[in-house]
C-alpha cells in the first residue's frame, strides 16, 4: 500500500476556490478502483497551507490516479491558485496490514 503526503501552498484569495476544486476532486478519486483513502485537510495554524493525503493499495493504482479526467481537471484548475508548485512525498503504510481496517 503507497501513501503520498501532498503538500499545497495556496495563495490567499484564492483558498476557497481550492477547497471547491479539491473537494471536487476527493468526491471522484474515492471511487478510483485501488483507493484506499483520499483525504484534503487544511493547516490549523496557516489557512493557506493545505495537505492531500492519498492512499492507494498500489504504485499501480496511485498512477491510474494521475490519468483520471479528473485529476487532469484539478491539475489545471488549481496551478495558478498555488503560492509555490505542491510536494508530494511518497510513504509505505506499515500499521494497519488488513486493510479492511481502513
Amino acid at each position: 500500500m503507497i501513501v503520498t503526503f501532498v503538500h499545497v501552498w495556496v495563495k490567499p484569495q484564492y483558498i476557497d476556490a481550492f477547497i471547491i476544486a479539491s473537494s471536487e476532486n476527493h468526491q471522484k478519486s474515492i471511487k478510483e478502483p485501488g483507493n484506499l483513502r483520499f483525504d484534503l485537510v487544511q493547516d490549523a495554524n496557516d489557512a493557506s497551507k493545505f495537505v492531500i493525503y492519498e492512499a492507494y493499495e498500489s504504485d499501480a493504482a496511485a498512477a491510474a490516479h494521475k490519468e483520471t479526467e479528473h485529476y487532469k481537471k484539478w491539475r489545471d484548475t488549481v496551478v495558478d491558485m498555488m503560492a509555490k508548485p505542491r510536494k508530494g512525498e511518497k510513504h509505505i503504510i506499515v500499521a494497519p496490514i488488513d486493510k479492511n481496517l481502513w
